[in-house]
């Protein structure tokens, strides 16, 4: 699968970026809530639950049943999960039990990412204002009622 993906995409680019925070340190607190002792059913490693998380944030799948979908079907998902495929239940028990881990980690790679360059932080705010909008039902047309509105323009 490593040829499957360019050099260049993204998900090459979650995988060494959490590689990256592996080494500082910044997944350790992923791995304590898995005992060491070889009793219970071995988990799917965190570091890869993080990559498939955070890449399917990134192109917005924030879904678990997709994510599993996405990890049957979907190269650079199978590439990043090296093609073991947890179902939505684990996907959804991972974010349940680490969220604030998680929460943590977004942080982190969004400063990583201004350093590099490829992002800028700023802020963002919404108000309540409400505007009115130009698209009521009467306006709507269907295929001949479109055809109508074309002959009597023309």
């Amino acid at each position: 699968m490593d040829d499957w993906l360019g050099q260049d995409h993204l998900a090459r680019f979650v995988d060494e970026t959490v590689d990256h925070l592996e080494t500082m340190g910044s997944l350790d607190s992923f791995f304590q809530v898995y005992r060491v002792d070889g009793l219970g059913r071995a988990a799917y490693h965190p570091k890869m639950m993080v990559k498939i998380m955070l890449y399917g944030y990134c192109l917005g799948c924030t879904s678990s049943r997709k994510l599993a979908q996405a990890l049957s079907e979907d190269i650079p998902f199978r590439f990043l999960s090296a093609n073991q495929q947890p179902n939505f239940r684990t996907s959804s028990d991972f974010r349940k039990n680490h969220l604030q881990a998680l929460e943590g980690l977004f942080t982190e790679i969004l400063t990583l990412c201004q350093v590099a360059g490829l992002a800028k932080m700023g802020r963002a705010a919404l108000d309540g204002r409400k505007v009115q909008g130009n698209a009521s039902l009467s306006c709507n047309r269907d295929r001949q009622g479109l055809k109508k509105e074309v002959k009597r323009l023309l």
